[in-house]
């Protein structure tokens, strides 16, 4: 699963990585936990791609109870076509989710140790995501939710955990976009490569952000 992530590059150049407009700026973050407000790219109704932000934890559309988004905060590539939470938004609205890594807990010696995990080359990158509205029928609330789209982990990352989020570049994130229906296999074949090193567990207190969060107290991982 991906429960928590960073993302401080700077988003305009971020957004127009990915042929975003750019139209918000967005603070840096190193602790970036479910219910947060992140930045994402979507379609516009003139079908550009531009910048938004969303709530982590997608909310079905037909929910009684927004709620359930506390739960619904990654879907599984393997069901995510067929699963009622999440089949609607992956026919018509996916969503890239800029990060600059994520963070994963391994158990050492009865301990769980935080990790953080960014691209080898250290580069900005879009987790393939899925968004939805969600309109209360008896108030006038509304939410704009994400989750992050995740497969089974690569032989780097299966070192930490058996899951990892589905990690895209700027051509496969245009054809997420524009509803490739076939390319999530071939994106988890053409895994990038990874580093991970571990960090302080201040991380596991979501109220903590700072730079020196994603700081190595350790050996990197190989």
């Amino acid at each position: 699963m991906c429960g928590r992530f960073a993302f401080y590059s700077p988003s305009e150049a971020t957004a127009a990585l990915f042929g975003a407009e750019f139209s918000q700026a967005v603070l840096p973050r190193y602790n970036i936990a479910p219910t947060s407000y992140i930045a994402a790219i979507r379609k516009s109704d003139e079908n550009s791609p531009g910048l938004a932000m969303f709530r982590w934890g997608l909310v079905p559309f037909w929910a009684k109870d927004p709620a359930i988004g506390n739960r619904m905060i990654n879907a599984r590539a393997e069901t995510v076509a067929e699963k009622p939470s999440f089949r609607a938004a992956y026919r018509k609205r996916r969503c890239l989710i800029l990060a600059d890594g994520f963070y994963e807990w391994h158990t050492e010696g009865g301990v769980k140790i935080p990790y953080f995990i960014s691209l080898a080359s250290g580069e900005p990158f879009a987790f393939a995501g899925l968004w939805e509205h969600w309109q209360s029928k008896d108030t006038d609330e509304s939410l704009q939710t994400a989750t992050i789209v995740t497969t089974a982990a690569n032989d780097f990352l299966s070192q930490l955990h058996n899951r990892m989020p589905i990690v895209l570049d700027p051509e496969s994130g245009g054809r997420w976009l524009d509803g490739d229906m076939g390319m999530l296999e071939e994106a988890v074949a053409n895994s990038p490569g990874f580093r991970a090193w571990p960090v302080d567990r201040k991380v596991n207190n979501a109220r903590n952000e700072a730079p020196d969060l994603i700081d190595a107290v350790g050996a990197a991982i190989s």
